[in-house]
C-alpha cells in the first residue's frame, strides 16, 4: 500500500528531516568525562548516605573503563564511540 501525500506535505516532511540531521551534525562529540558527569550528577540526586560515595566510586570505575574501551556502561546500557578523555 503506498500512500500519497501533496508536494507541500512532502516538502515540510524533507525539512524536517533536514533539521534533525542538521542539528546533529553541530551537536558536540559524546566524551568519556561527560557521562561521568551525569554519573556524579545523579549518584548526588538518587543516592542517600554512605551509598553516595559507593556511587561515586561505580562512576569512577566507569570512567577509568570508558577511557580505555571508549565504552561507557552505565549498568543498563553500554554504548560505544566517546571520546576517550
Amino acid at each position: 500500500m503506498m500512500i500519497r501525500l501533496k508536494p507541500s506535505v512532502r516538502v515540510a516532511c524533507a525539512l524536517a528531516a533536514l533539521a534533525v540531521l542538521g542539528s546533529q551534525a553541530g551537536a558536540a562529540p559524546m566524551r568519556c568525562s561527560g557521562e561521568q558527569k551525569i554519573c556524579l550528577t545523579a549518584c548526588s540526586k538518587t543516592a542517600k548516605g554512605a551509598a553516595v560515595s559507593v556511587c561515586f566510586t561505580n562512576c569512577g570505575q566507569r570512567q577509568a573503563m570508558c577511557v580505555k574501551t571508549g565504552c561507557w556502561d552505565n549498568g543498563g546500557q553500554k554504548y560505544c564511540g566517546l571520546l576517550r578523555e
